[in-house]
């Protein structure tokens, strides 16, 4: 446990040693989603859509005697 805690460690120094903090607060206005947003819901969809075709397929399958 040890062994993987000083990697994590090391990796989240950066974001501790920033002088500004990462969020000032203040909420800016958006006029379109971001980009990975626009990814993140191709991805949901597609997995939505695989499941299906794959759920489908199982049921439609004669069952093997």
């Amino acid at each position: 446990m040890l062994r993987l805690a000083l990697p994590l460690l090391l990796l989240a120094a950066p974001a501790l040693a920033a002088e500004e903090p990462p969020h000032t607060g203040v909420a800016g206005s958006r006029s379109m989603p971001e980009l990975s947003d626009l990814a993140l819901f191709a991805c949901a969809a597609g997995g939505v859509w695989f499941v299906r075709r794959r759920l489908r397929a199982r049921f439609r399958a004669k069952p093997k005697d």
